[in-house]
């Protein structure tokens, strides 16, 4: 009876220190599981980690590019052309863009900065009377080339005008001066420019002449006025632009380049 009681103490007893050793195991087994399921996160966020970086540096890389390229530009708008180009004429372009036409010499397109000087002589801004040439604005600048062409000198540095000088030279049949001429023409009166006509004379000789505020215009009913009155009319200048781009006979009093009186021929 006790060898039997024996028997089975021993018996549970390995059955129970088998379930212990099954439990260990499979506790194990569920603990290195969960371990590897740890290495494998850990190695899937490093290639994470790894994979953004690489992004950052190719993000970074184009961003060098492009400022690489961004450079280059910049140096090759500062090797334009250099030099003084005298005697001709400056045409707009584009906002900030400019073409001067020298005598001799391939027309030249160049640009203008916030520091460049521009000097003018009655038409970008100033008296077309005054030999004092004084400093105008860039949009002055803009505003008179808009409508037409300026006669200018420009110096150029690296593309870019240092001055724009608006000149007083006035075209004539014996040639320009920097007071223009003096005389008295009767003949038909076109338009040029702003501020600026020509009068032509009996023999078809023209004489380019400017105006200025003081100029007397007197009209007789193509100016302004009535033909039907005896009376000269005092007519504005803009009434002498609309009519002299048509065409109208006048007699014109130039002192300097510049007109006195425009008178209406009756």
């Amino acid at each position: 009876m006790n060898r039997q009681v024996r028997k089975a103490a021993l018996v549970t007893a390995a059955i129970t220190a088998g379930l212990l050793m099954t439990a260990c195991q499979n506790g194990s087994a569920h603990s290195g599981s969960s371990s590897d399921g740890a290495k494998n996160g850990s190695g899937s966020q490093h290639r994470s980690a790894s994979k953004t970086a690489r992004h950052g540096t190719s993000s970074g890389s184009s961003a060098e590019q492009g400022s690489a390229a961004a450079a280059r530009n910049a140096s090759s708008t500062r090797h334009g052309v250099t030099g003084a180009f005298t005697g001709g004429t400056v045409s707009y372009l584009a906002p900030g863009k400019y073409i001067v036409h020298a005598p001799g010499k391939t027309d030249q397109q160049f640009f203008v900065a916030d520091d460049t000087a521009v000097y003018g002589a009655g038409q970008v801004c100033g008296s077309p009377r005054s030999e004092a040439r004084p400093r105008c604005t860039l949009d002055q600048l803009e505003t008179a080339t808009r409508k037409a062409a300026v006669t200018a000198d420009v110096t150029l540095k690296n593309g870019i005008a240092t001055v724009v000088r608006e000149r007083h030279d006035v075209e004539n049949g014996s040639g320009a001066g920097a007071k223009g001429v003096n005389g008295t023409w009767l003949g038909n009166v076109s338009y040029l420019a702003p501020g600026k006509y020509t009068v032509s004379d009996m023999k078809g000789v023209e004489q380019a002449f400017y105006v200025a505020e003081d100029t007397a215009v007197r009209g007789a009913g193509t100016i302004c006025g009535s033909p039907m009155s005896q009376s000269m009319y005092t007519c504005t200048l803009d009434q002498l632009e609309a009519a002299a781009k048509k065409g109208v006979s006048a007699k014109v009093v130039i002192a300097d380049g510049v007109a006195t009186s425009v008178t209406e021929d009756r």
